[in-house]
């Protein structure tokens, strides 16, 4: 009989570097090596391991409970001590030992979940496959079930003084720098308008202009934000010439790959003026979270044309459901999870961005064509009307709608005349709507539109595109929607870093909430975002220029964003350590709950209450991640790991608001991480973080949702809605 490659590969010798935290682990826990000993085979190593696990149980039973599920939630998570965690470990890992899963880190692969029979196997024999990430991690699962390793939260000085290691774009000195930037940017674009390499109808040289007038012409041009879109920097080449030719052979190597795999370049000059060249000691990493947004991965341009959809409830046939059981108006206009929300991608310039993110949730539909950087194709056509007259009869129909976020692309990438229309349709919608409604008795009535937002990139891409005409439109369109019972203006907006924080951010965000839009960010929790104190210190200036944080997200996607990825538990530590020194105490809560209605004075709002409590921002976002199908949580358990040392993840729907009745049926959902705890804190080692600062990583395996803050809550309805759920066939 001739053995699998999988079998040859197990009977492997481990490497000797395993072999010795392998050697270490079993010293450091002599009675584990016993059980190893006295096991003829690996099940009854694991039943070995489940008794002295369930030994620590019978004196634990609130552990117990959680364990099984009898209860659950936030609470009784934080009520759980640190050796109840590695105890709850175990016996999920043991639980769900033998079960196999698609790993799509390695395009499908099925890997099977068998914790201890690799730990038996190199204990007993030396081989088995499992690497040494594998052993760090079961190295510090059972200090944690010792008592060994503690969870010492950080005080919030030793907080603040991470938060102060990364300075904002409105600090004097990052301002002179990226000044510097733009003065060299300005100058490469304008030899290449000299030399015929870039055309433009709009954006001409006067006939006998000389350098200083060129010059001077371009500096005035730069504040048109179509300028930064005619200029997007399309290729590596011109990529690494406005960056002062300062990218590595081997970076360059991966945008020219990348380019032949046909992944898009479309990076504006404003936001190329960010990424530091040559600076001084006290800038020099501070802008890793904004270049990995630009500088695209190996692993990105591997997986390119292999990528698949994450969130299944994108997929789209018409007339039937999608993955979360909606059927919706047209295939690639309307994306739905919940029964409140819809997401209006339209079919104008808004299907596109300033810019292309290296870790964009939509790099499946750039993979299949279905969003691009042809701008000029992207103006709306005669079909587009027909097309949103049938979005709004949907929406007008829906019983349970009462939140539109229109998005893209980027719903402020639409002209003036493209976004004035569709907020005038939404807003007609609405009208119609309510005075539905009036006909219905009480329980019949359908839910009204309560809630409209706008997702943007651009007040951190491309502020120059928040113009007073803009601003105009969306004052008008919230005073006359607010007198149909609309009560919430949102923008949701992405600012990945406090560098990103600009004096021209600052105006952008200053306008929109002196148009009585609230601004709220999303942040992807990157590797370089997730560094001690970074995120801490963007939502602290966030909030000092009148922006709510919303959610933090963990990056979603499988190999192709594995450069990027901070692991689950990471988000948990952050959140758990971090993040508590802007708790808003309970006393505030209800305060903030009416700041939307005062947007306009947004950051006096924000201020007075943060001086009062005491704290240094304002702590309203959730840690989250976007779940295929299920929508967004943070409520998992680690039920495995693999010989790599990539954990295992089980998670649970969001318990604290509703969901599309399809959730039922999906279940859980497990996700394999697309890299080791000990790979993350390599990596960031590379960036130049301690890692000893992140010891009680390794802790933390499991998380609870956090409850919605109160400002993010909708309106209650003075009627009785109906039951019926229309629109829905899952």
């Amino acid at each position: 009989m001739t053995q699998s490659n999988n079998q040859i590969a197990e009977s492997k010798p481990i490497a000797e570097r395993a072999k010795k935290v392998l050697n270490k682990l079993l010293k450091e826990n002599p009675g584990l090596r016993t059980i190893i000993e006295e096991s003829p085979d690996a099940i009854e190593f694991e039943k070995g391991v489940r008794s002295m696990v369930m030994e620590y149980m019978e004196s634990h039973p609130a552990t117990y409970r959680f364990y099984t599920f009898e209860s659950a939630g936030r609470e009784a998570m934080e009520a759980l001590s640190w050796q109840d965690y590695a105890a709850i470990r175990i016996l999920d890992y043991l639980d769900h030992t033998g079960e196999a899963y698609a790993d799509l880190n390695l395009r499908g692969k099925k890997l099977t979940n068998k914790p201890f029979r690799l730990l038996w196997q190199a204990a007993r024999f030396g081989d088995g496959g499992a690497q040494t990430n594998f052993f760090l991690d079961m190295i510090h699962l059972f200090r944690q079930l010792r008592g060994d390793s503690k969870r010492a939260v950080p005080p919030g000085e030793i907080v603040t003084q991470w938060m102060e290691r990364y300075p904002s774009g409105l600090d004097e000195r990052i301002v002179k720098i990226r000044e510097e930037n733009k003065e060299r940017i300005i100058r490469v674009l304008a030899d290449r308008l000299d030399k015929k390499d870039l055309v433009s109808k709009r954006f001409v040289f006067p006939e006998g202009a000389n350098l200083d007038e060129k010059i001077k012409l371009m500096h005035e041009w730069w504040d048109n934000y179509l300028f930064h879109l005619r200029f997007a920097v399309r290729s590596p080449e011109l990529l690494n010439e406005v960056l002062g030719n300062s990218l590595d052979e081997e970076t360059m190597e991966v945008l020219q790959k990348a380019k032949k795999r046909g992944i898009p370049f479309f990076i504006n000059p404003y936001y190329l003026s960010l990424l530091n060249v040559d600076v001084p000691e006290f800038a020099q990493g501070k802008d890793l979270a904004i270049r990995y947004y630009v500088i695209y991965s190996k692993q990105l341009v591997d997986e390119f044309g292999h990528i698949v959809a994450w969130e299944k409830e994108d997929i789209v046939e018409p007339g039937k459901p999608n993955a979360a059981g909606w059927i919706l108006p047209t295939r690639h206009n309307v994306h739905r999870r919940y029964p409140e929300v819809a997401i209006m991608i339209p079919d104008t310039m808004g299907r596109a961005c300033a810019g292309l993110c290296a870790s964009c949730q939509r790099m499946y539909d750039f993979q299949r064509g279905n969003l691009n950087f042809e701008l000029d194709k992207l103006l709306p056509k005669e079909t587009w009307d027909a097309k949103l007259a049938m979005i709004m009869k949907y929406w007008e129909t829906d019983s349970m709608l009462r939140d539109i976020l229109i998005t893209g692309g980027d719903a402020l990438m639409s002209s003036d005349k493209s976004m004035e229309k569709i907020l005038n349709a939404v807003y007609e919608m609405a009208t119609r709507k309510r005075e539905r409604n009036k006909t219905l008795p009480d329980g019949e009535k359908h839910a009204e539109i309560l809630r409209v937002r706008l997702g943007t990139r651009l007040p951190a891409y491309l502020p120059q595109r928040i113009t007073e005409n803009l601003t105009r439109i969306l004052a008008e369109f919230k005073e006359k929607a607010s007198k149909i019972g609309i009560k919430q203006f949102v923008i949701q907006t992405h600012f990945q870093s406090p560098m990103e924080v600009t004096p021209e951010a600052k105006l952008g965000i200053s306008r929109l909430t002196s148009a009585g839009w609230t601004v709220t960010n999303q942040l992807v929790f990157t590797a370089a975002a997730s560094r001690r104190g970074h995120t801490a210190r963007l939502r602290q200036v966030l909030n000092d220029v009148g922006v709510l944080p919303y959610y933090t997200f963990s990056v979603k996607g499988y190999m192709e964003n594995a450069f990027k990825f901070a692991t689950n538990a990471r988000a948990a530590q952050e959140q758990m350590e971090e993040k508590v020194i802007g708790h808003i105490p309970k006393e505030f809560r209800k305060r903030i709950r009416s700041f939307p209605e005062e947007a306009e004075q947004m950051v006096e709002n924000i201020n007075k209450l943060r001086n009062e409590a005491r704290i240094p921002f304002l702590a309203t976002d959730r840690n989250v991640l976007n779940l295929p199908g299920v929508g967004k949580s943070m409520t998992y358990r680690v039920i495995g790991i693999t010989k790599t040392g990539r954990r295992i993840l089980q998670f649970d729907h969001d318990h604290t608001r509703s969901h599309s009745p399809v959730v039922d049926k999906i279940g859980k959902f497990v996700i394999i991480e697309s890299k080791s705890i000990a790979r993350y804190l390599e990596q960031l080692e590379e960036m130049g973080e301690d890692k000893k600062e992140y010891a009680t990583i390794w802790g933390y395996s499991m998380g609870e949702t956090e409850p919605r803050m109160s400002i993010y809550e909708y309106p209650e309805f003075d009627f009785k809605l109906t039951s019926e759920i229309t629109n829905y066939g899952g």
